[in-house]
């Protein structure tokens, strides 16, 4: 297959979306009539719930259940939503699990692409902004009750700091100065967050905080899945630092799940 070849004003460079819209390879059908429920008329779309991200002190945590629900149905007990946006970034999701997950996958090939075609690392805002203009482009979607919400952060390596954003359905993206969470247990994790938030927290301390928070949510929200110990499932935690991306291992975040759970047993609580 041959390279294509634009003329200087047609030109998409460095945004890989603009070049697959030009060679059609993303073709738009018209809009989708769907049923009450939200989808084509074959019952409820999955979605994805809750997902939280943080500031500690070499960088961000960022951590999501792993439930994806069919209205009121468990859809997948397993469902990944925290992504490695590149080496220094990580992106999360909720709301309409194909549709997020398809810009998540175009959102890791679009930094990709620019890196390769400009030979510099997009910064941090301007991958923010970037993501931002893919919700926006889904808002047609997001009006037909297939929304989705991603949460963004990564280590800025200009200003030496970890740093969030977070997204409406328009597209329209905010910094956050040291926390937040989305989702539909994103209240009760905001709240777990803001309570146990302190500034310069060491890493440990934030993983413990991020797990925390998604039991609390879990606890509150219906669709938001807490630690299977049977099934030996558990949220996903990752960090950004300088060092780049870095999932928490498996092993470790069952150890402070159940010590966790230890903990509520000891003060009295139900786990």
């Amino acid at each position: 297959m041959a390279l294509p070849l634009f003329p200087p004003t047609e030109d998409p460079g460095p945004d890989f979306a603009g070049l697959v819209r030009r060679l059609a390879h993303l073709e738009r059908s018209g809009p989708v009539h769907l049923s009450p429920t939200g989808t084509q008329g074959y019952g409820e779309a999955r979605h994805g719930t809750t997902v939280v991200a943080l500031r500690f002190a070499e960088g961000i945590v960022m951590a999501g259940d792993r439930r994806a629900t069919e209205g009121h149905t468990i859809a997948h007990r397993a469902m990944e939503k925290v992504f490695p946006a590149d080496r220094y970034s990580a992106v999360a999701i909720a709301g309409a699990a194909g549709p997020a997950v398809e810009m998540v996958r175009l959102f890791q090939t679009q930094l990709e692409h620019y890196e390769k075609v400009e030979g510099v690392v997009l910064s941090l805002e301007g991958k923010a902004n970037q993501l931002s203009q893919m919700v926006r482009e889904h808002l047609p979607m997001a009006m037909q009750g297939l929304a989705v919400v991603p949460l963004f952060a990564g280590y800025d390596l200009a200003r030496q700091t970890g740093r969030i954003f977070t997204y409406d359905v328009t597209g329209g993206h905010y910094e956050e100065t040291e926390h937040n969470a989305t989702g539909s247990g994103g209240r009760d994790a905001r709240t777990t967050v803001k309570l146990g938030y302190r500034t310069g927290m060491a890493r440990d301390e934030a993983v413990e905080l991020a797990i925390e928070a998604l039991y609390e949510a879990a606890d509150e929200d219906s669709a938001t899945g807490g630690p299977d110990l049977i099934r030996g499932i558990y949220p996903l935690v990752a960090t950004v630092t300088e060092e780049g991306y870095g999932a928490v291992a498996e092993e470790e975040v069952a150890e402070r799940f159940s010590a966790l759970v230890e903990r509520r047993r000891a003060e009295g609580r139900q786990p």
